[in-house]
Formats: structure tokens, C-alpha cells, sequence
């Protein structure tokens, strides 16, 4: 096993293989100098004036950015502050996934990858790739746990629509920790011709790194944004967490400002760890899929088995930043239930006329909570990360008392 010891003092931007305690390399050896290989065309591609120049085209005329900064008013009005919605719903495939996506397959392309291979949860970043892929025509594999391609199904049949192929994980609990695992069993099998796009802010460095900042433009827009429309920073930045790629890309930006971080992580349907998904919040830390990081484990060392109405949340650890940012106090992390994020699910539709995706009620519902404790002159911004129509399903069957 290999890992790059390098590391971050609390209190600076971190920016390398490690932040603070956290992140690495623990890998096998074949696939360190892929991840070498990884490093270096990232580092190439970001200095260079053209690939940046592409991107920010496609992120504008492809996937439909900026997306705008709205003000809340009747969700405002409901809890007395003042509430803007950073609408990542309004992206082209309906989530924020499509900004790492499209980084990642120029790199891909860059690099000469002509197979894709992707894990995915609630289907967002499948859907985000195998569109990326489909565009480059590229051949696509995503590896979906079967207990996800259950509960969204739409997302599956858009999947395939584009011509990416759903390899269905059935061992384990079923869901996006299962689906990661064999994606990377995959990539060790062909790390030559094969390129792994991650979907959320984990793995082995470079991939912390590399979707930070290709997520990083959803904090960079909301900064210019909220200048504009109140002429100063927020006093809040509110998202919901389970890899946590949405919520660092919007708070990343923010890092050196005295606006205040929260991250909202799965409760599920609470009562002990294995009935969540939070992995700050109940967690220890372990190393999961290449990194160290705060997750889900039994005093043994085992892996949990996680829980959530979402299942983009529902993973049993989180970016190694995301734990930076806990350990050293910059962010705070706290936790919704499974009947919260619904209630807000159901709130925001009815309020604004907006179907939130399960993962982004969770950050939804924490301003019931977080409202009451703050000024009455506070500004909120919360990341609405996704749209909800692939959870009508889901919610459905939870308001008629159903379970997963």
C-alpha cells in the first residue's frame, strides 16, 4: 500500500494530497502510477489556458451556467430570515454533478481515455456522466448498487437512454459504498485504457482535489452573487453532506471569509450509527476506498451498513476535507432524520413552487433548526444541490408510512 505523506497546517487553505489528518493514497501498487499518471495531466490541464477556456464554455452554453442565486421570499417569510437558494436544481441533468462531470471527461480526453467507468447512488452522477460520455462519445459503464436502482429507476432509464451501461451491485447492502468498490476493482483491472470519474469529493488523491475544483464554481458564482444583491457575504452557508462534492465546492470559495459552515449529514431514521449515514456525526476515523477520512465502523474496524431516504447521501464516510474542516473547527456538522428532510421536501413545493432533490432537503430542513438561533438581519445561503422529480417515488411511499 502506498500513500503520499504530505499534509496541512490547521488554518491555511488546504490544497494537496493530504488536509491535515486526512486524505492520501491508500491504495494498491497498480494503481499508483495511474494515480501518479492522474496528478500530473490534472496539474497540466488546470495551468493550461485552453482547457480552462473549454470547460468554462461548455459549463456556460452546454450545461447552462450560471445558475442563479434566488431569493426565497415565501421560504423566508416562513422562517423569519432571509433565505437564498444557489440553484444547482437548474443545471443541465438537474443536479451540480454535471460541472465535475464535464471536468473530468476533458481530463479523460486529455489523458486519451476512450472507456469511462463511474459509481452512482441517486443516479445524478451517473446521468452526469453518461451524458458527458455520450457528448465525447465515449463508451460509459456505471456501477449502481441494485437496492439504488430500485428507488431510481428514472435515472437508470435515463442512463441507459444515453447509451451508458448499468452494472447492477447486489452484494453487501446494495448501495453506493458496494458500487464504489467494484468501480475501483474495475479500474485495477485496466488502469491503462480505463478512466475512473468519480462523483463525489473522496478516493485517493488527486480525486479530493480535482472535483473540489471543478465544484468550486457553485461557491465562486454564489460570492459574486450575493455581493451583488446584498452587498455583503452570508452569514451562513448551508448544505447537505454525504460525499460531500456539492457542499464543498460551495464552501470551499468562502474558506479564508468569516462566513459560517454548516454541513448537513443523513440521520436516517436515527437512534444509533447504523440506522444513519452520517459518518461526521456518528463516525470515527478509518480509510475507505483510498483515503483517510472519518466513516461508519464497528469497534472492530467493519464497515457499517448506513441508512437514508437519499440515496446520494446514503455512504458510510465522507471527503477527507469535510473532515479537515471538522477536526478543525471551520465547519460544523449536524444531522437531519429521514421524516425532516420529507417535511422540508414537501415545504419548498408547496412554498416556491421548487421540487428539491431528498439529498438537498436534508440542508432544507436544517433552517427550521438554524433559523430561530440566528439574527434576525442573517442571510442564508443553502445549496440546492438537485432537483427532486427522481424521488417522487420515494416520497410517496414514505408519506403513506412505507420504508425502505
Amino acid at each position: 500500500m502506498k500513500k503520499q505523506e504530505t499534509s496541512t497546517p490547521l488554518g491555511t487553505v488546504p490544497n494537496g494530497a493530504y488536509y491535515g489528518a486526512f486524505g492520501g493514497q491508500f491504495v494498491p501498487e497498480t494503481l499508483y502510477k495511474p494515480l501518479k499518471e492522474l496528478e500530473e495531466a490534472f496539474n497540466s490541464a488546470v495551468s493550461d489556458s485552453g482547457f480552462k477556456k473549454e470547460l468554462s464554455q461548455l459549463l456556460s452554453d452546454y450545461a447552462g451556467r450560471p445558475t442563479p442565486l434566488y431569493y426565497a421570499k415565501r421560504l423566508s417569510a416562513f422562517h423569519g430570515r432571509c433565505i437564498y437558494l444557489k440553484r444547482e436544481d437548474l443545471n443541465h441533468t438537474g443536479s451540480h454533478k454535471i460541472n465535475n462531470a464535464l471536468g473530468q471527461i476533458l481530463l479523460a480526453r486529455r489523458m486519451g481515455k476512450k472507456r469511462i467507468i463511474a459509481e452512482t447512488g441517486a443516479g445524478q452522477h451517473g446521468v452526469a456522466v453518461a451524458t458527458a460520455a455520450a457528448l465525447f462519445g465515449m463508451k460509459c459503464v456505471v456501477y449502481m448498487g441494485s437496492v439504488d436502482i430500485k428507488r431510481q429507476a428514472v435515472n437508470v432509464q435515463r442512463m441507459k437512454l444515453l447509451g451508458t451501461e448499468i452494472v447492477p451491485v447486489t452484494n453487501g447492502d446494495a448501495t453506493l459504498k458496494e458500487a464504489v468498490s467494484e468501480a475501483i476493482r474495475d479500474w485495477i483491472s485496466d488502469p491503462a485504457g480505463t478512466y475512473y470519474l468519480i462523483g463525489s469529493c473522496v478516493g485517493p488523491h488527486p480525486y479530493p482535489l480535482m472535483v473540489r475544483f471543478f465544484q468550486s464554481v457553485i461557491g465562486d458564482e454564489t460570492k459574486k452573487q450575493i455581493m451583488k444583491k446584498e452587498k455583503r457575504l452570508p452569514d451562513y452557508l448551508l448544505a447537505c453532506v454525504g460525499g460531500g462534492s456539492n457542499s464543498i465546492g460551495f464552501f470551499h470559495p468562502f474558506y479564508k471569509t468569516a462566513v459560517k459552515f454548516i454541513g448537513v449529514e443523513a440521520g436516517g431514521t436515527g437512534g444509533s450509527p447504523e440506522n444513519t449515514a452520517a459518518s461526521i456525526c456518528y463516525g470515527s476515523p478509518g480509510v475507505l476506498h483510498g483515503a483517510k477520512s472519518y466513516l461508519l465502523q464497528n469497534r472492530e474496524g467493519q464497515i457499517l451498513e448506513t441508512h437514508s431516504i437519499a440515496a446520494g447521501l446514503d455512504y458510510p464516510s465522507v471527503g477527507p476535507e469535510h473532515s479537515f474542516y471538522h477536526q478543525s473547527g471551520r465547519a460544523k456538522y449536524v444531522t437531519v432524520s429521514d421524516a425532516e428532510a420529507v417535511k422540508a421536501f414537501e415545504r419548498l413545493s408547496k412554498l416556491e413552487g421548487i421540487i428539491p432533490a431528498l439529498e438537498s432537503s436534508h440542508a432544507l430542513a436544517y433552517l427550521s433548526k438554524l433559523a430561530p438561533k440566528t439574527k434576525k438581519n442573517a442571510v442564508i445561503c443553502v445549496c440546492l444541490s438537485g432537483r427532486g422529480d427522481k424521488d417522487m417515488a420515494i416520497e410517496n411511499k414514505q408519506a403513506s408510512g412505507g420504508k425502505k
